[in-house]
């Protein structure tokens, strides 16, 4: 008999876990709670943190799945064109008949041995269930004494709901936050007339989404980058990420921005093209953080004031599965930034639910979100061995003794941390024609495609295309990192 499986959102993550569910045999569907698919990219207001002019910070190779190839040679693109490319996609796999619409799902719970999905339509048991209604939903307001009185014409909102620059041209803004939508909206803001100010708690590090012509994404979430954090020492893993950052794009000093940490695990980094050099010119204006607020004036902690007219809030997102029942929160003791599950996907207490995409990460999501989700569809349709009870436990408890540490991952180290689950990181031993690319290329959707389940017979020569842009390490780069590599397995005992 075949089991059914409700996936629930139909963004990326959604539609990537139908494409895989449907090819291991289940029967699936998709609940959306809005009017089309995409999710995030969709557009529309609450639906997503996406504005009209934004575009990718992750190259197109690393914004695509491994079955299917952008139509456009944009190196970043717009989000209609990730929207445009989400169709496509449903479309090549028959997706869009199975999602159901206009569909809030409002409650998903334990029914005996299967899962009750309950939405404003009525209720449904399924035989497992995916969650994958995004990570990036619940914007965090961080607590400012005296917020609630701020009376500026622009208001106070989290950059989650911001939809263009043309409502704050001529006014003064205060954008609070460091991550990409800040420093993204920060610099459109700037660029389209409004006098801006950048408020942070800490400088981080900047890199520019474009260093000699090559992709940032290409150099730093790399296989090498994954496989040297598991055996360098941290501070040698530092150095070397913040000597490709520098290298690439300076450091925030000298454009007049504040010194960062030494460390830049410390500091943390950002990819964005424009802001440092709008520091520069004298178009962002940047601030230690807000010590108190009061109606239009923001006093700052280094005792300097001044008057705004709106607040944007780019200070990241709470965890938020709202859909869930009480008990089922309560096994995975989700708060504001946790959730117990082994590799942020299963629980042993919680058989037939799967989570997708609810991890915190630097880096595109689509590779690892394919990954994730090949993993689950092969572990629950028998193509790889099922993980046994006693490792689920030791995996969750591991997560739960790092509670309290910065949640945040890169992409190269989901990405290789799923392809390793799903049974598809490709050898080198198998590919020494392609090891350069493989250890230093970017982490392309075509190279898990190389060996393991569906496995492609065109992976190679994809791959080889994929990488083909990547040309920013020279050979002496090569020789040096490739010696340092092969001493790194060696001294791990494995290749």
């Amino acid at each position: 008999m075949t089991e059914s499986v409700a996936v629930i959102g139909a963004g990326p993550g959604g539609l990537i876990s139908a494409r895989w569910l449907l090819s291991q045999g289940f029967d699936v569907t998709i609940f959306e709670q809005g009017a089309g698919l995409g999710g995030q990219w969709s557009g529309r207001a609450g639906s997503g943190g996406v504005w009209p002019a934004m575009h990718t910070n992750t190259s197109r190779i690393l914004t695509a799945f491994s079955d299917l190839e952008p139509d456009r040679d944009v190196v970043f693109p717009s989000n209609q064109d990730v929207l445009a490319y989400l169709h496509r996609f449903a479309a090549m796999f028959d997706l869009t008949a199975r999602i159901r619409l206009n569909t809030r799902v409002d409650l998903v719970d334990r029914d005996g041995s299967g899962w009750r999905v309950g939405h404003d339509g009525g209720s449904e048991t399924y035989d497992r269930v995916v969650i994958s209604t995004g990570r990036f939903h619940s914007p965090s307001i961080p607590h400012v004494s005296g917020l609630e009185s701020f009376d500026g014409a622009g208001g106070v909102a989290s950059t989650y709901h911001y939809r263009g620059a043309e409502a704050f041209r001529g006014r003064r803004v205060l954008v609070a936050g460091c991550a990409v939508s800040a420093l993204e909206i920060a610099a459109e803001l700037a660029q389209s007339g409004a006098r801006v100010v950048l408020t942070q708690r800490r400088q981080r590090y900047v890199l520019p989404k474009f260093a000699a012509g090559v992709p940032s994404d290409h150099r730093i979430f790399t296989r090498y980058g994954a496989l040297a954090a598991t055996a360098l020492p941290a501070a040698e893993i530092d150095r070397q990420l913040k000597e490709i950052v520098v290298e690439a794009g300076g450091s925030p000093e000298q454009y007049g921005a504040p010194v960062p940490d030494p460390s830049l695990f410390r500091a943390g980094v950002t990819l964005n093209q424009t802001y440092l050099p709008l520091v520069a010119e004298g178009r962002i204006v940047v601030r230690p953080w807000i010590r108190s607020v009061s109606k239009t004036a923001v006093t700052f902690a280094d005792g300097s004031s001044d008057e705004f007219d709106a607040i944007l809030f780019g200070t990241g997102f709470d965890v938020s599965i709202p859909c869930l029942s009480d008990e089922v929160r309560a096994v995975l003791d989700i708060d504001e930034a946790h959730i117990d599950a082994d590799r942020f996907t299963f629980h042993p207490d919680l058989p037939g639910l799967a989570l997708v995409g609810m991890w915190d990460q630097s880096g595109g999501y689509f590779v690892p979100l394919e990954l994730q989700a090949r993993w689950i569809a092969y572990t629950w349709g028998g193509t790889i061995p099922a993980i046994s009870e006693a490792e689920l436990r030791a995996s969750v408890d591991g997560y739960r003794s790092r509670r309290g540490q910065p949640q945040k991952t890169r992409m190269n180290l989901a990405a290789l941390m799923f392809a390793r689950a799903a049974g598809v990181e490709p050898s080198m031993a198998n590919w020494p024609e392609l090891r350069r690319k493989l250890l230093f290329g970017p982490l392309a959707p075509s190279s898990f495609r190389l060996e393991g389940p569906d496995a492609l017979p065109d992976a190679a020569a994809r791959f080889t295309r994929d990488a083909a842009a990547f040309g920013a390490i020279t050979d002496e780069q090569f020789s040096t990192r490739e010696q340092k590599y092969w001493s790194m397995v060696h001294s791990a005992g494995s290749t």
